[in-house]
């Protein structure tokens, strides 16, 4: 009973009386709508009923139901409020939700809320529910900036500038208190489990540290300092404990069973069956059957991979950040442009060395200096700085780590019923099988195995030509595959020699192409490209109005060809210490109906800065890159399904890279050439005859290209069906690449010691997702050019209806099948290659 009741009746644009205080209740019946709709500080209302309770007092809101996703846009045409928005802005307040029932269907209204507007009006209409209770614990009660909904435009924006680097800590700890605490809501509920209270809760559970997390991330890959590398040591086997937490919650589990075995009688939307059965497949896949000894081993075996993983990265982070080759002398720059020399001296002084150069121990330094340096001797230092990164014996060896990795990850898939990790691994890829990844890199390794041949007899033939004496190697009783008296090629020539023969074959130099290749105008190229395909517009935000994490950050706003807001793009262009190298996409936020939430998408390089006010060269394939990157921006961008699991890149490994490979192919059409390739001094357009030699060359190179991916892909699924797993890594690397006859010339484009994407970045036995998804972009653009071309609206419309915008809503086979028409053969891939037709059977047809 409740001694402390006062009734009153307010009308919503009444302030609440501030003398009110120890309330035990208070009651909101369909009021919040009305102060939503006329722009009212609800906010302040929230807090004034949170003065006015007592501790543990109760806030219920029952309101009129607008369909979920619709947040505020429905409020002042119907008169209803998404309860989503009701719940975060209350929630914002200090408040926790402890109760929400299903919808108030009223029985006597038979009209479609959904579609009918002449019900915007009646109060005999759809109802939520929801009980929150005046929590005064330390989770709930939390200032912690990184956990509260993110405000100001668009949205709201990540909290950039209101944080210190400790915040993160807590923030991440509090976010998993409050994950956990809404899990076991969810599992305690007291209704029967049906699509909403289980399925769609578990959708809306966590956001706090959904939030912190994005910020963790952040931090983690472009911030990582050593305050920085401590925090995610600590954090990151406690983020394995919550996700083991939560699949091996028996009631929960229990939950989402039940409504799994009655799908077929719930009407679902397909969507909604496609997010059912992604957790309920997910959950078993993780271990919720297993019984409570073999949970608490998976478990165990989690936390220590996270932190293993862990220790992977910051090793690697810690050799590239740190090392360098010192260039001391003019006579060390000999072969690089001037361009390439601002660059290093730019190196350099971040290093401490002005006055001097320096070849940093990322690809985007080292790749340009192989390529044009004349200086043998260094060419192979830099080299062997790179390829060594991970593997010299030191504190920073990763060896051991990957190891314990391995042995790890086997036991794993036997705890869990698979003959290996890969088995795992693949169970719910496009690919399904090991089998399937296998037969199609086979098919491909061979012609492209030959095609090296081919470009390492070229260089041979240059060599000989310049009376090029390299000591020994092939040509000096090597390894009897080069022509005795021939020249030889060492990895650290392959670049430098391939360069030459592009020059002799086609008369094309990459110096001649790179001045017309600026950062920023091909940024441009990207924008329009992506307004010519979706009818997007990039608009730039105003400096200082969305706040960054470092000054280099740039900010888009990102329209639709109508001028709607669809999300925020955010690019961080520079190296720099601490940041992670390469380059990749982030998604900040994703786009969920749900949740009202427009998505934010990041894309990160590591240029090397300039000098202030000149502009940045690249090479082309620094410019591929750089699409294929924005692919997966774009592909997050076109996102537009309900539930945030669903959204944007959220699908298959072997899927996600298809629409990222797929953009690449626009880099070199005429229309982006004309506009955009223009050079650095003169500002003309790339000549056409130029423009003509990059055609011709498309193939060039190829065989390097595929092989030093291939390789690196296969010892990657080697490595995780290994029946015993190694404990020598290097040996097995040496090993697996003897069989595969490995062409002595090239080196794994990663070497396992730094092979980041399978020992910390998800993509362990699923490097070959690259080329099962380029064998999807081949097969896809062709459908382009056999319509109108590149920019053929038709075609366009339905990449962005069967591809971009239905993350993962639908299998991807059937949404690749819808698109195209078919399913994609390895034909269009090895003609872009210029490979030979080899097994043309092999295809990414998903089997029953």
């Amino acid at each position: 009973m409740m001694k402390n009741t006062t009734h009153i009746i307010r009308q919503w644009d009444e302030p609440f009386p501030p003398d009110l205080k120890d309330l035990d209740a208070v009651y909101s019946v369909a009021v919040y709508h009305d102060a939503v709709a006329e722009k009212s500080d609800t906010g302040r209302m929230n807090r004034a009923v949170f003065a006015a309770l007592k501790p543990g007092g109760v806030y219920a809101i029952i309101d009129n139901s607008a369909r979920p996703g619709t947040g505020a846009g429905e409020v002042e045409r119907l008169h209803r409020i998404d309860e989503q928005l009701v719940r975060d802005e209350v929630q914002r307040a200090g408040f926790k939700l402890v109760g929400e029932s299903d919808f108030l269907r009223n029985p006597s209204d038979p009209r479609d809320w959904n579609a009918d507007s002449t019900v915007n009006k009646t109060h005999t209409q759809d109802r939520f529910a929801l009980k929150f209770v005046k929590d005064s614990s330390p989770v709930a009660r939390s200032d912690n900036p990184l956990l509260a909904p993110w405000d100001g435009p668009f949205g709201g924006v990540p909290p950039f500038g209101k944080f210190k680097v400790a915040d993160i800590k807590t923030a991440m700890e509090e976010g998993i208190a409050q994950e956990l605490a809404d899990v076991d809501r969810i599992a305690d509920d007291s209704q029967p489990p049906d699509f909403a209270n289980t399925i769609v809760a578990m959708e809306r559970a966590g956001q706090p540290l959904n939030r912190a997390s994005a910020v963790f991330g952040i931090y983690t890959s472009t911030m990582n300092d050593e305050e920085m590398q401590k925090i995610q040591s600590d954090i990151s086997p406690k983020l394995a404990a919550l996700q083991d937490k939560i699949v091996q919650n028996p009631k929960l589990f229990a939950r989402v069973a039940a409504v799994y075995e009655k799908r077929d009688g719930l009407q679902l939307t397909p969507e909604q069956k496609r997010l059912l059965w992604l957790d309920y497949t997910g959950f078993v896949r993780q271990g919720a059957k297993l019984d409570e000894a073999a949970k608490k081993q998976l478990a165990d075996l989690n936390q220590q991979l996270a932190t293993l993983s862990t220790r992977f990265s910051q090793n690697l982070l810690a050799e590239e950040g740190t090392q360098m080759v010192l260039l001391e002398k003019e006579s060390d720059l000999a072969g690089l442009s001037p361009a390439l020399r601002e660059q290093a001296a730019a190196a350099a002084a971040s290093q401490g060395k002005p006055g001097k150069w320096a070849i940093v121990n990322t690809r985007s330094s080292t790749d340009p200096f192989l390529t044009f340096s004349t200086r043998r001797d260094l060419r192979e230092k830099v080299w062997r700085m790179f390829i060594m990164r991970g593997d010299n014996g030191d504190a920073h060896d990763n060896n051991a780590t990957i190891a314990q990795i391995l042995k790890l990850r086997a036991q794993k898939a036997r705890l869990l019923g698979y003959p290996s990790y890969a088995h795992w691994k693949l169970e719910d890829q496009m690919a399904k099988t090991p089998e399937r990844t296998v037969e199609l890199m086979e098919a491909v390794w061979k012609p492209a195995v030959q095609r090296v041949r081919e470009e390492v007899a070229d260089m041979r033939g240059i060599a000989n030509k310049e009376k090029t004496r390299i000591r020994g190697g092939a040509g000096s009783g090597g390894d009897g595959r080069s022509p005795k008296g021939a020249a030889p090629i060492e990895p650290w020539d392959y670049r430098f020699y391939a360069e030459k023969v592009r020059k002799a074959k086609y008369d094309l130099d990459e110096n001649d192409v790179k001045p017309y290749l600026q950062l920023e105008k091909l940024r441009e190229g990207m924008f329009w490209v992506a307004g010519q395909l979706f009818g997007f517009k990039f608009v730039p935000v105003a400096e200082g109005s969305v706040p960054v994490y470092q000054s280099d950050v740039r900010v888009w706003e990102v329209q639709d060809q109508d001028g709607r807001h669809l999300g925020l793009w955010y690019f961080d262009p520079y190296a720099r210490p601490g940041k992670n190298s390469g380059a990749w996409m982030n998604e900040y936020r994703p786009q969920s109906h749900l949740l009202d939430q427009p998505v934010i998408v990041s894309n990160n390089a590591n240029f090397v800065k300039g000098k202030d006010g000149e502009p940045i060269l690249i090479s082309w394939d620094d410019a591929d890159t750089l699409f294929h990157e924005f692919g997966h921006a774009l592909h997050g961008l076109n996102s537009n399904v309900t539930y945030p699991q669903l959204a944007g890149t959220n699908v298959p490994r072997d899927y996600v890279e298809f629409p990222s490979q797929l953009l690449e192919r626009w880099l070199s059409t005429r229309q982006v050439l004309d506009q955009f390739a223009l050079h650095f001094q003169t500002g003309q357009p790339m000549p056409a005859d130029l423009v003509k030699k990059i055609e011709h060359t498309e193939t060039f190179n190829q065989g390097f290209k595929t092989v030093e991916y291939l390789s690196s892909a296969l010892v990657d699924m080697k490595l995780h069906l290994a029946k015993e797993p190694t404990a020598d890594p290097r040996q097995f690397e040496k090993e697996t690449l003897a069989e595969l006859v490995m062409p002595r010339e090239i080196v794994m484009r990663h070497r396992t010691a730094q092979f980041h994407h399978i020992f910390a970045d998800g993509y362990e036995a699923g490097y070959y997702s690259y080329l099962w998804s380029d064998t999807l972009s081949a097969d896809a653009y062709e459908a382009f050019l056999e319509a109108s071309g590149p920019y053929d609206k038709a075609v366009a419309k339905r990449l962005h209806d069967d591809v971009f915008s239905v993350g993962n809503t639908v299998d991807p086979a059937e949404g690749y099948r819808a698109f195209r028409g078919h399913d994609a053969g390895i034909g269009a891939l090895m003609r872009r290659r210029g490979f030979a037709a080899g097994n043309a059977t092999a295809r990414t047809r998903d089997k029953p």
